[in-house]
């Protein structure tokens, strides 16, 4: 399945170079360019694509307030961030708007493609073990968080496996700790998907913390 991608990104050459190394890609389709964050709201409303991948710093509109416009609508296209992630602190209010994994700028050809390329398959781009790091990390921050919510209608064994999806534990992991098989484990996960109407793993991660089922460490 070819995936239908917008660039968004302040500096024309970013943007122009993204697009040559993906002209050569037969599973991705660049569809469109934006420069700031209104103009990618625009584009993505004009184009549906798959995947936006979006910068953060931009003037006007930043990468932030796009992604949650973007991420809030009707069968909503999935933000891949594009950020130097190291000194980016506006990481953390991405993930709140609804980003589903990061890019950084440096990255290899091979690893972008299949970075967008993971997120339209609606999974996340973070590997668990870097989950545990940056969720515990955003999470601690001091910046506003949504009120706790309910975790909403799950099963115990459910409510078990999003906790441990909030510690960063993969699906052969969770088997492992609650002694089943990684398919049903999956199984578990793919329900909490629907139920709580989670994007992808990430956002499970921030619904554990933000349902007080994971505490951060301080």
């Amino acid at each position: 399945m070819t995936v239908r991608v917008v660039l968004v990104d302040d500096q024309p050459l970013v943007r122009s170079g993204l697009r040559v190394l993906m002209a050569d890609a037969p599973d991705i389709d660049v569809v469109g360019e934006a420069g700031t964050g209104a103009e990618a709201v625009q584009l993505v409303r004009d184009t549906k694509p798959d995947v936006a991948v979006m910068d953060i710093r931009m003037p006007g509109m930043d990468g932030i307030e796009a992604t949650g416009l973007i991420t809030s609508a009707a069968g909503a296209t999935r933000v891949l961030v594009l950020t130097t992630f190291d000194d980016d602190e506006y990481i953390y209010g991405a993930l709140r708007a609804g980003a589903s994994g990061f890019l950084v700028k440096d990255m290899a050809l091979d690893d972008i493609l299949g970075a967008i390329q993971v997120v339209a398959a609606g999974d996340a781009l973070i590997a668990p073990s870097i989950t545990r790091r940056l969720i515990a990390e955003f999470a601690a921050r001091p910046e506003p968080a949504p009120r706790p919510r309910p975790v909403g209608n799950i099963t115990g064994r459910e409510r078990e496996v999003l906790t441990l999806v909030g510690r960063g534990m993969s699906n052969s992991e969770i088997a492992r700790h609650l002694h089943i098989s990684v398919a049903t484990a999956k199984a578990h996960v793919a329900r909490l998907f629907t139920k709580l109407e989670a994007r992808d793993r990430v956002h499970l991660v921030i619904t554990a913390y933000e349902t007080g089922l994971v505490v951060p460490p301080r």
